[in-house]
């Protein structure tokens, strides 16, 4: 009896260390091995759970420092999901993949899994330049190759006469129920269409349910990653002067709309700077920033100089 139960906590106690060391532990905090293998085991196995519960909000707090300079609140939630997932995935032994990131959200989670031992994450966007990435995360013993979670489509048709944008593309895919995080980069051909990045389980939604793209009837197919013909992006330059940096001013002259549609659209939640869903009409904006649309596209603020009037001459490039 007494045999077997010694059998059973040796048992168990290996289930508790192989559950907590690669989920919980950092490279920084590798003294908590030596410590949790110290604890009793009834009280690591306690009903309160109270070892495992302080060890977690240990290793909850040293993400919350890590993301203490990242300002915008869905950034840091989205990473936060992305650090629950990897632990989740190690300490299962298998591998999660997420949708389509953004840059700013694959910097950050990049920079906290990195720390987390027994963890791999491997981002993909379809070719060595893409803006937009899936993450696969898992244990280190199990992700040992980049596996296939990014297909690539092309989209086709009659451009010649009636070219189409980017916001052209995204919003008629999008138009198909398709959420945004589905997808990644999409690029642009002129005559020739688009390629667009997608999730693979998509593929065959998107290739029955596309049939139009602007006033364009279009057709869809599954391409190699190897046939994308990727180029740096077109756009258009041009200047504005306006008497403030207001978002809702430098957008509505980007993208040639009034600026009280561009209120309607921040209030839907269309407009983003920097990936970063834009709430007010009087956010400003600075050089650098990429101004997002929904349907509409992208721009990017270029050169700002003051003029002798105490206004702002303001380069604005937009994608095409």
């Amino acid at each position: 009896m007494a045999a077997t139960s010694l059998a059973s906590q040796t048992v168990l106690r290996r289930a508790v260390q192989a559950f907590v060391v690669p989920r919980f532990i950092s490279n920084n905090n590798l003294s908590h091995c030596s410590t949790l293998q110290s604890f009793p085991l009834p009280k690591l196995l306690s009903s309160s759970g109270l070892g495992m519960c302080h060890l977690a909000q240990a290793v909850k707090g040293e993400v919350d420092v890590s993301l203490k300079g990242v300002g915008d609140k869905s950034i840091t939630e989205a990473v936060k999901q992305i650090v629950e997932k990897a632990n989740r995935a190690s300490f299962r032994r298998e591998v999660i993949h997420t949708d389509f990131i953004t840059p700013p959200v694959l910097k950050e989670s990049m920079l906290i899994l990195a720390k987390l031992v027994d963890v791999k994450a491997i981002a993909q966007g379809g070719y060595p330049q893409a803006e937009r990435h899936r993450l696969s995360v898992g244990h280190s013993e199990v992700l040992t190759d980049a596996l296939d979670i990014v297909a690539a489509m092309s989209i086709t048709g009659n451009f010649g006469f009636q070219p189409c944008s980017h916001g052209d593309f995204l919003g008629s895919i999008l138009g198909t129920g398709i959420a945004r995080e589905k997808l990644g980069d999409i690029v642009v051909l002129g005559e020739k269409g688009a390629q667009v990045l997608i999730v693979p389980e998509l593929v065959d939604f998107l290739t029955t349910s596309l049939d139009k793209v602007g006033n364009v009837p279009v057709s869809c197919k599954k391409i190699p990653l190897l046939a994308l013909e990727y180029e740096p992006p077109r756009t258009k330059s041009f200047k504005t002067v306006e008497s403030s940096l207001r978002v809702d001013a430098i957008a509505s002259a980007g993208f040639k709309i009034s600026r009280t549609k561009l209120a309607d659209l921040i209030s839907n939640g269309d407009v983003r700077v920097n990936w970063t869903t834009v709430t007010k009409n009087n956010t400003t904006v600075k050089a650098g920033d990429i101004i997002s649309v929904s349907s509409k596209g992208r721009l990017q603020i270029g050169e700002i100089n003051s003029t002798r009037r105490g206004k702002f001459a303001i380069e604005l490039i937009r994608y095409l």
